[in-house]
């Protein structure tokens, strides 16, 4: 398998006047085709951070990103923006829907802006591998809160990423809501064959993915896989 996300002695600090903030310091990570992968920490960790400089929406202060084989220090602003149209999904914790689009014009936003000729279609099939085939019509403020993140996991995988990131994916959710988004989010990613990221917060949601590492201070803590999660037990 080859490295879709890899990450050389990362850093990321801000300056104010003589104060120097680092908000993380020397990440080293790689991930590989179709690997699901969690970025833990608690609030100030860093976590929300490195996912922005993973998709190349920040700038790194030291390190090296490459995403799709492509070092994204070499690249401007709307190269990187085309490299994310291409290969890159989304997914937010607070969704991040068009209010005044139904469900299903949500999520074909993005096939239409690259010209895709079946994009109701497509938008059709994945709203019905969520579960909302009777809500496509629905604009996102007749929608629960884990029907909109359904519609944004839908929208996500529209394009047919390479690399999808979600970040704090049921942060806005109840239990069971949360539950059913997480299931239903590594169901298709699966079937997609979707490398696969998400920051979070929850262990329990961390334990299902197959590589996790553990952010603290700025810093890469713990990692770990299901290997040694498997001998911890």
């Amino acid at each position: 398998m080859s490295s879709i996300l890899a990450i050389t002695n990362l850093s990321k600090s801000f300056t104010n006047g003589d104060n120097v903030l680092t908000i993380l310091e020397d990440i080293n990570i790689s991930i590989e085709e179709k690997e699901t992968f969690s970025i833990v920490g608690p609030s100030g960790s860093g976590k929300t951070t490195l996912l922005g400089l993973c998709a190349g929406l920040d700038d790194t202060s030291r390190g090296k990103v490459e995403l799709c084989g492509v070092d994204l220090g070499q690249l401007n602003e709307d190269e990187r923006a085309i490299l994310r149209n291409k290969k890159v999904g989304f997914i937010f914790q607070d969704f991040q829907l068009l209010p005044s689009l139904t469900a299903l014009e949500n999520v074909i936003v993005p096939l239409e802006l690259q010209g895709e000729k079946n994009a109701t279609q497509i938008g059709k099939d994945l709203l019905e591998k969520v579960g909302l085939e009777n809500r496509m019509s629905h604009y996102p403020s007749q929608l629960s809160g884990g029907e909109q993140q359904r519609v944004a996991i839908a929208r996500a995988f529209s394009n047919q990423p390479t690399i999808l990131f979600a970040d704090e994916p049921t942060g806005n959710l109840d239990e069971e809501s949360g539950e059913t988004v997480v299931n239903l989010l590594l169901n298709l990613n699966k079937e997609a064959g979707t490398t696969l990221v998400i920051v979070t917060h929850d262990l329990e949601l961390a334990q299902k993915t197959q590589r996790r590492i553990i952010l603290k201070g700025g810093t890469i803590y713990h990692e770990e896989t299901e290997a040694t999660v498997d001998e911890q037990i």
